[in-house]
């Protein structure tokens, strides 16, 4: 056991050109045992802000985000890992709850919820809260997918839930979260396809509408106001989105 009579924890994260939020974010895991980040080729100071609060980096190339994350966890030094990403920050409620289950884990795998702030609001209800998202595991009993967009971790036992936020800031203009969303669909599309899934014209209408529907009806985003309806909306399209692109290529190939 560490000094504080809790088992080891590694931070680990990946990054590129994130210097505009890293510092931030690596001053809410300081009470990590390790910082460990992979770097795949920032030209920004990310690398400087990140040594400057004492992590250790490494230069490695793109895989794509489930094998990128999944290396990274493979070079912490111990086997508890807390993965999060540049623009995340761990709240004071969720350090606790972390620093808390280690001291005597009764799961290798603990999720907790993601608040995200768009157009200046975090989100409470809809897509945007909870966002249930597992990050906190041992690593010799979870993993990362192998997904290049939408990756997950993927657990062998019961998962348990942990008190307190995950605060997600991107910081990002709409112009360029509706850049992101084209890139994800495209990347979702192009997947589906290599599985040789098929896309149908119900599913390019009917995705869309019931995401709406189960996320601003059923799951309350319309209490989130216009950002609320905004980030549904911006979701629905890149379901739409990924539906059009695998029609498309469904036309274009024999």
């Amino acid at each position: 056991m560490t000094p504080d009579r809790r088992l080891p924890l590694s931070a680990v994260l990946i990054t590129r050109n994130a210097a505009g939020q890293l510092a931030e974010c690596l001053a809410s895991v300081s009470f990590c045992d390790e910082i460990v980040i992979v770097d795949s080729g920032s030209e920004d100071a990310t690398v400087a802000i990140a040594e400057r609060h004492g992590a250790r980096v490494i230069q490695s190339a793109w895989r794509g985000f489930g094998p990128q994350k999944q290396f990274a966890v493979e070079q912490a030094s111990h086997d508890w890992v807390l993965c999060i990403d540049a623009d995340e920050r761990v709240s004071e409620p969720l350090r606790e709850s972390v620093i808390a289950v280690l001291s005597a884990p009764t799961f290798k795998a603990w999720r907790f919820a993601r608040c995200n702030k768009f157009m200046g609001r975090y989100l409470k209800h809809g897509e945007g809260y909870p966002d249930w998202s597992l990050r906190l595991f041992d690593r010799r009993a979870a993993r990362w997918s192998d997904d290049a967009v939408h990756e997950k971790v993927i657990a062998s036992g019961g998962i348990g839930t942990l008190e307190g936020d995950l605060l997600h800031d991107s910081a990002e203009s709409l112009e360029s979260y509706f850049a992101k969303q084209n890139r994800y669909s495209s990347l979702a599309a192009d997947a589906a396809v290599a599985l040789g899934k098929r896309a149908t014209v119900g599913q390019l209408l009917l995705s869309p509408t019931l995401r709406f529907i189960k996320f601003y009806f059923f799951r309350l985003g319309l209490l989130d106001g216009l950002p609320g309806l905004v980030h549904i909306l911006v979701g629905c399209g890149a379901s739409f989105a990924k539906y059009a692109k695998m029609l498309a290529f469904q036309r274009k190939s024999p």
